[in-house]
């Protein structure tokens, strides 16, 4: 078993006055793909780096497989990691880079050359393996980076923003083909992120982070779909998720924006007569260029036509968002369309703690 049990970590960096990592506790299953999604300076490299033994916490716990590693040195934790600077031996041809990690644990050369062959085709490396780093491209330097860290069969594979060094189709390629081979080897595995398409994409769960803490944690659709707070909504998403401030009405049918009225979700009567911030998704919001029942008008100010979709970016009342129009639809600045809002995809936060919004969380006024 290789699950990690981490247990109220902070770790501060002298000369700074806010932790690095605030009393983080994460449980991360045997085999599961968990990302730390977040900004960067938000700590996720720190909380790899203490798990790897690289960095050692002020406080708190890390066990792996049940035994206490908090400060056990790296090479005694059966890890094994891959950087973003890929960080290969310029001297060693491919093959001696796979072999390097089975050679320092002293296994014998029959075990470590099956090993290598069968790795380097994994990750289709295999006309490649007399050849050194200078002689291939970026994403193939990172296939022989991730063949040594899978080569020595360790408990723990740890990846610090691996495919960031890629260009754009490398990284869509590679982040393809790492999901597979993680997938097929079945290894627990801690990846590091601030791109929240690959944490989507790639990941069993995700944590994200912010400001040394996990600010929420769940499976990449939870996280999306539900964001924990206007931070994560805002961080999640290509557009990011859209925010209007305005008024639930005093029956609690309907969010106002000005003269625009939005019928909501029935648990927003709780919130009568308060001030809120609506949450919706680009994708969400339905745009016609006629009046249509129920929908509410907005002006155009933008439009950006992306191939797969049109991206409008709209303004209600004094307030802009964005929406993503069909690849068909047409439409020029400083027209008029029309918005229909779905109530089981809004999303409801507190303007001053910037919390979701439950029935649970009302207060009497």
């Amino acid at each position: 078993m290789a699950d990690i049990a981490i247990r109220n970590l902070v770790k501060t960096y002298p000369g700074t006055s806010e932790p690095a990592t605030d009393n983080v506790s994460l449980d991360i299953a045997d085999g599961e793909f968990m990302v730390l999604l977040g900004p960067s300076g938000c700590g996720k490299t720190t909380l790899l780096r203490m798990i790897a033994g690289l960095e050692l916490p002020d406080s708190g716990s890390i066990a792996i497989g049940g035994r206490d590693v908090t400060y056990l040195p790296a090479h005694r934790r059966n890890l094994s990691m891959v950087f973003q600077s890929y960080a290969v031996f310029p001297h060693r041809t491919v093959r001696a880079n796979i072999a390097f990690g089975l050679r320092m644990r002293k296994r014998p050369k029959a075990e470590i050359a099956e090993k290598v062959e069968r790795v380097a085709d994994m990750l289709r490396l295999t006309p490649y393996l007399d050849r050194y780093p200078a002689q291939l491209s970026g994403g193939q330097r990172q296939r022989v980076a991730v063949a040594r860290a899978i080569a020595v069969d360790a408990d723990v594979l740890l990846m610090d923003e691996p495919l960031s060094n890629l260009d754009a189709l490398l990284r869509l390629d590679f982040r393809a083909e790492l999901k597979r081979i993680v997938q097929d080897l079945g290894t627990t595995t801690v990846y590091v992120t601030h791109d929240q398409v690959e944490a989507l994409s790639l990941s069993d769960r995700v944590a994200v982070m912010r400001e040394g803490r996990i600010v929420q944690l769940g499976t990449p659709i939870e996280v999306y779909d539900s964001p924990a707070d206007q931070f994560v909504g805002g961080f999640l998403g290509s557009p990011p998720m859209n925010f209007l401030t305005g008024t639930v009405s005093a029956d609690g049918s309907e969010f106002r924006v000005r003269d625009q009225r939005v019928a909501v979700p029935g648990y927003l009567r709780a919130y009568s007569g308060r001030q809120v911030v609506l949450g919706v998704r680009a994708e969400t919001i339905q745009v016609a260029d006629t009046p249509t029942p129920g929908a509410v008008a907005a002006d155009v100010v933008v439009v950006e036509p992306l191939g797969a979709s049109v991206l409008l970016t709209v303004q209600l009342g004094d307030q802009e968002l964005k929406v993503q129009a069909p690849p068909t639809f047409r439409t020029t600045p400083g027209s008029v369309v029309w918005l229909v809002l779905d109530p089981a995809a809004m999303r409801f936060y507190d303007p001053e703690t910037t919390l979701a919004l439950t029935t649970e969380d009302v207060v009497p006024a």
